[in-house]
């Protein structure tokens, strides 16, 4: 364990070094984030470990209209002392706007040698600020990740495959599938009014395959044109795996029409009618019920390509923690979301990813969410899932449908120069 990875032991002295245990004695803590439910449950439970530690009066507060109520607040001037924002486009724009204290020196440090992939998570939360310059504003906490391939362990041993651990194996698993007259991918982009998302994250995901990741941020940023080759070559590595009708139940025409909920089943059909489907974390909420993750289902990690040197990228989200109202206890709470404990307590009661390296893998709540943060903990890069950070009518529009339209069969470049222009009439 690294040396400045702490207990909640060692969490008494550091506050009364940073903002005072005493000092936080009565102090009220206000948070504000997204989560109801089981989610909240948990958040409290950490909240109440840091209140018993601190001293604070804290009180947490969720709401499933989050975005939109924290910009009321901090108009009025009402925000809370944290607010936990699920993506950082809002981060981002709240800063420019002067609503957001930077997080004390030194954690950009601490998240750097703490963290997989420590410079993703500060390039993550780091914002320019209504002065103009870049400071670090959010520090991530509970992550998800999305470059996750889905099968079934013994449909796999029936035909004798192996788990691929690099692209070209896992496009030579693809037509040695077809060769043995079985069908690769289950692939559904079907969403009701946002149908085609899913195909969004095969994209994102690509590009982290094929390009650095300063490449996949500036295509997020639009400073390079979304109709950029190196988005359209993207574009055509999904094309690879969901336009060839041999390597698709159903075949490609169905891609866009089947229900994403509905994709994954064919993995659990005799015979099978599909041996992966590529899908983020939350998917078993639609396998067939009964299904045991872990051995009924299990995923492997969607590999990057051995001939790229591009290290081992996740695509993902997560949350992160910004000081809102300015306070000692605001400042406190976001050192100890520093300790193993704030962290581990999560942990125990399920859902929660960290990229913490110093946490104690036996606190998961199961083995399946353990052998997930493997893959987040194995990261060199982690990037957020690109159109949530894209503008609405980009990243949650012409994006989608742009996909549906390529899934159809209009090419990459005629789908990327439609996109770009729907990013041009908004600028």
């Amino acid at each position: 364990m690294k040396h400045n990875l702490m207990t909640g032991v060692a969490l008494a002295a550091m506050l009364a070094g940073a903002a005072g245990a005493q000092d936080l004695k009565g102090e009220q803590v206000t948070v504000f984030g997204p989560w109801l439910g089981p989610d909240q449950e948990a958040v409290e439970a950490v909240l109440k470990d840091f209140a018993a530690k601190s001293g604070a009066d804290v009180r947490y507060v969720g709401s499933d209209s989050f975005e939109q109520q924290i910009v009321v607040d901090a108009e009025a001037g009402s925000a809370p002392n944290i607010a936990v924002f699920p993506q950082p486009g809002l981060a981002s724009d709240m800063a420019k706007r002067g609503f957001l204290t930077p997080l004390a020196e030194g954690t950009d440090a601490w998240v750097r040698d703490n963290y997989a992939a420590g410079q993703s998570w500060i390039d993550l939360g780091t914002y320019a600020g209504k002065d103009g310059a870049d400071h670090l504003y959010g520090f991530f906490y509970k992550v998800d990740v999305k470059s996750l391939v889905w099968y079934s362990p013994e449909n796999f041993e029936d035909a004798g495959y192996e788990v691929p651990t690099t692209m070209e194996e896992l496009k030579a698993l693809t037509e040695k599938i077809v060769a043995d007259g079985g069908t690769p991918w289950c692939i559904g982009l079907g969403s009701g009014g946002a149908t085609g998302w899913p195909a969004t994250d095969w994209v994102e995901d690509m590009m982290l395959r094929t390009q650095s990741p300063d490449v996949y941020d500036k295509w997020v940023s639009n400073e390079m044109p979304f109709n950029d080759p190196a988005v359209t070559a993207a574009i055509d590595e999904f094309g690879w795996f969901a336009r060839n009708d041999a390597f698709v139940a159903g075949g490609a025409g169905a891609v866009a029409s089947t229900d994403f909920r509905d994709s994954p089943k064919g993995l659990f059909s005799a015979p099978p009618q599909c041996y992966m489907h590529r899908q983020a974390s939350f998917i078993p909420a639609f396998f067939p019920e009964g299904t045991e993750v872990g051995t009924d289902a299990d995923f492997f990690y969607f590999p990057a390509y051995a001939d790229k040197d591009l290290g081992s990228p996740v695509l993902g989200a997560g949350t992160l923690w910004a000081i809102t109202k300015d306070s000692p206890g605001a400042h406190a709470l976001i050192q100890y979301l520093q300790t193993t404990d704030a962290h581990e307590i999560w942990m125990a009661n399920g859902g929660f990813l960290t990229p913490l390296k110093g946490v104690d893998a036996s606190k998961f709540s199961d083995a399946p969410t353990a052998k997930m943060n493997e893959i987040l903990l194995g990261a060199t890069t982690f990037r957020f899932d690109g159109s949530d950070l894209m503008p609405g009518a980009v990243g949650a529009g012409s994006f989608w449908t742009g996909m549906v339209d390529y899934a159809g069969g209009k090419s990459a470049a005629d789908v990327a120069d439609a996109i770009q222009k729907s990013w041009d009439a908004i600028k």
